[in-house]
C-alpha cells in the first residue's frame, strides 16, 4: 500500500485495478453513472434524479481532511478498464470497527469487480479495523454474494432509508472479523 499524493489515504492495488482517493476529474463519470436509477436504488445516499451539485459536494467531502469516510474509485486504467468503474468507501466506526460501502456501475455489473474490490480493501484493512460491517438491500442479492464471497457472514436484518426510493428498505446486515 502507499499513500496518495496528500499522505492520508492509500491507494490498494491490485492486478486488474487500483483503489485510490477521488479527485476533482472523477466527477463527470461519478455523475454519470450515479444518475442510473438502477444504480441510486441500490444505495441508501444517491437521490434520484439526481439534483445539481450533488457530485462536486461529494468529490469535495471525499477530498477533505476532515471526511468521515474513505472513499475511492475503482480505477481500471491499469489494465484497459475505466478511470472510475465504481466506488467503495470505508467509514470508521468506534470501538476498532468500520462498515465498508460500494458501488460498480452498471456497465461493469456481474464482472467480479465488486467481489475484488472488497477484497481488495480488507486485505489491506486501511484502517486497522477488527471488524468490517456491511449492509445490503434485501432486494439486492448480487451485493450480498460479494460480501459472502468475501468472508462476511450474516448478522441480521435491519431497514435503511433510500433516497432514491424514498421510502425505508428492509437490509441485510454483514460482519467481518479481522
Amino acid at each position: 500500500m502507499k499513500l496518495d499524493s496528500i499522505g492520508t489515504q492509500p491507494i490498494v492495488e491490485t492486478e486488474r485495478f487500483d483503489l485510490r482517493p477521488l479527485r476533482r476529474a472523477d466527477m463527470g463519470l461519478i455523475e454519470h453513472y450515479t444518475s442510473d436509477e438502477r444504480l441510486a436504488r441500490m444505495t441508501t445516499s444517491i437521490p434520484h434524479p439526481l439534483p445539481p451539485g450533488t457530485t462536486e459536494a461529494f468529490v469535495t467531502r471525499a477530498m477533505s481532511a476532515n471526511r468521515s469516510s474513505d472513499i475511492w474509485a475503482m480505477d481500471g486504467t491499469k489494465s484497459g478498464g475505466g478511470e472510475v468503474m465504481g466506488v467503495i468507501s470505508l467509514a470508521k466506526l468506534d470501538r476498532n470497527q468500520s462498515e465498508v460501502g460500494f458501488w460498480v456501475a452498471p456497465i461493469y455489473w456481474n464482472t467480479g469487480l465488486a467481489t475484488d474490490a472488497v477484497e481488495a480493501l480488507v486485505n489491506a484493512n486501511p484502517l486497522g479495523s477488527a471488524t468490517m460491517f456491511a449492509s445490503v438491500f434485501q432486494d439486492n442479492p448480487a451485493s450480498a454474494r460479494v460480501l459472502i464471497h468475501c468472508g462476511f457472514e450474516y448478522l441480521g436484518d435491519a431497514e435503511s432509508y433510500c433516497l432514491a426510493r424514498d421510502t425505508t428498505v428492509p437490509t441485510w446486515t454483514y460482519s467481518r472479523k479481522l
